[in-house]
């Protein structure tokens, strides 16, 4: 178990809630789930699972002006997708009214006050780590013309920004978070995605997050690192208003998620979508639930993948090698073996007789026959790999060249290369060979060995395919700690297209659907992809080239 689980077991043992476990996972509908969210989810979503408890999915919908219900679905789907189930579904806005009240308590307790200063005031202000704040001017004025204000700025008397009501605590409290923090502001710009123009000041995160666990119930509020530094604030709010020796939750933290050559900031991802320097939420270079999802990853090599780097109370940098290395493993017994041809040059094979066709039977992915066979078209003339010829090579070639050396076209005939063709350029545009009839695979005389084979698809059946391969996102480890502006640090590698020959079987693959490319990796089908018109994005290589 992780130390969480470990928090919990105890719990459960000590009787404490009543022997009751809820969790929450709580997005904010700013913007799509990423990988870094997935670990929260599958902790969130997990130990309601294992302790037999219950996890809520609740919208942190605070901030009107950058949310979306195209986010809310989203989200949604995505949990569904990596095989998650909520109990509920609940909104921070379906407790505004309730926060709303509380905050008129703390201001009737003198534990609130409005403040009139500017944002940039109320900064300098608070002071420093190592110095105290100062006290706002407005800290100490009269209950009941706090009253009168906030009402004010709930009835859209204020404009946005001219006021704030923050919370009455201690301005030299050594957690900078206890410094008068602020409760509420005004946002009326923007109506609400669910709630209209109801509201015009909406509680902060720190002032929502706590109250929302427990009006609904939440017994383990489980959040990231960085909330170590709220976790007092969460507790101070909740001790305003519940009795000591009530229920009330409690937050726990652990490591968040940092992945090489990526970024998880949901502000720069934003950046790289509105700025087009990437195709969308969903372009497979992200690290967006979407974005995994049509680069080929399933939900089971993401969880596997979760549970492969483990929850501590440490922050690190995990190889994005690791995660390429979980969806091989998860695809090498599962993608049928296919032929595709990136840079094609015509192979002519002149002893096999012109107008004959023949059906070669091979195996999906060799050894597994559960997985069955599929036909590969044959002919006298073939696509090959150029980088498969050479016209004149060295001793370590063993590939094709009008040198003698036999090789074997995969799951069919020997050949030898005897000549080839050029263009006005000096491009090779046709390789001649010869086949040994009793070579075929699978027949007596197909045990013969040779040093190389080589990939091939029939000219006359093959199809055109746009194959898109992708690459990492960055060029630099960790552009998070790079000075520079992030999108200078984008590798301009990150995604090349090619026009591939590959096999009349692919013509009714459908999108999602996985095959490995023999000799160049897993590819998926992408969403848009049509019987007309293929498209395949690379999902990882055969090995881990990511420490090149």
């Amino acid at each position: 178990m992780n130390f969480i689980e470990e928090i919990v077991e105890k719990d459960l043992q000590e009787g404490k809630n009543d022997g009751r476990i809820q969790t929450r996972f709580p997005p904010e509908p700013n913007g799509y789930l990423h990988i870094g969210h997935v670990k929260a989810i599958c902790m969130d979503f997990g130990i309601a699972e294992r302790f037999g408890g219950v996890c809520n999915l609740r919208f942190d919908d605070t901030n009107p002006v950058k949310e979306d219900t195209e986010y809310v679905d989203s989200i949604m789907h995505d949990i569904e997708w990596l095989g998650f189930h909520w109990g509920n579904v609940y909104y921070a806005s379906d407790y505004f009214q309730q926060l709303y009240d509380l905050a008129i308590r703390f201001i009737k307790e003198g534990k609130a006050y409005v403040d009139e200063q500017s944002a940039e005031q109320i900064a300098q202000q608070k002071g420093t780590p190592t110095q105290p704040g100062q006290d706002s001017p407005f800290r100490n004025r009269p209950v009941e013309e706090n009253l009168r204000l906030f009402e004010m700025m709930q009835a859209g008397e204020i404009e946005d920004g001219r006021m704030v009501l923050r919370a009455k605590i201690d301005m030299a409290n050594p957690n900078m978070h206890f410094r008068d923090p602020i409760m509420y502001r005004i946002i009326t710009t923007h109506p609400h995605h669910r709630t209209g123009r109801k509201w015009n000041v909406y509680p902060m995160y720190d002032f929502a997050h706590g109250q929302s666990d427990y009006f609904e119930g939440v017994t383990h509020s489980i959040c990231t690192l960085e909330f170590v530094v709220h976790r007092p604030l969460y507790d101070y709010f909740i001790d305003q208003f519940v009795p000591q020796g009530e229920y009330r939750p409690h937050q726990y933290e652990f490591n968040r998620l940092n992945i090489t050559y990526t970024v998880m900031s949901k502000r720069k991802m934003l950046q790289l979508v509105k700025e087009g320097l990437v195709a969308g939420w969903d372009d497979p270079r992200m690290p967006t639930v979407c974005g995994l999802r049509r680069r080929g990853y399933t939900p089971e090599a993401i969880r596997a993948f979760i549970d492969k780097i483990g929850y501590t109370k440490v922050e690190g940098m995990i190889d994005l090698g690791l995660l390429e290395h979980t969806i091989r493993e998860e695809l090498k017994e599962k993608a049928p073996r296919v032929c595709a041809i990136f840079d094609p040059v015509r192979l002519v094979i002149t002893n096999y007789p012109e107008n004959e066709h023949e059906t070669i039977v091979a195996d999906n992915i060799d050894g597994i026959e559960a997985l069955g066979k599929r036909n590969m078209p044959f002919s006298r003339e073939l696509w090959i790999e150029r980088q498969d010829f050479k016209e004149e090579a060295d001793k370590n070639f063993y590939r094709l060249s009008p040198m003698g050396r036999e090789v074997r076209l995969k799951n069919a005939y020997i050949i030898q290369a005897t000549d080839c063709e050029k263009n006005a350029q000096g491009e090779i545009t046709t390789v001649y060979a010869t086949y040994d009839p009793e070579s075929k695979s699978g027949t007596e005389g197909g045990n013969r060995k040779t040093k190389a084979t080589i990939n091939w698809v029939d000219s006359v059946s093959a199809l055109d395919a746009e194959v898109r391969l992708y690459d990492r996102l960055f060029a630099v480890e960790n552009p998070s700690a790079d000075e520079r502006d992030f999108r200078e640090l984008l590798n301009p590698d990150s995604l090349k297209v090619v026009t591939a020959k590959v096999e009349s079987a692919l013509k009714t693959a459908k999108p999602q659907d996985h095959f490995q490319f023999l000799k160049q990796g897993y590819f998926v089908v992408d969403d848009d992809s049509t019987a007309e018109h293929l498209i395949f994005n690379r999902t990882a290589s055969l090995k881990d080239n990511w420490q090149k």
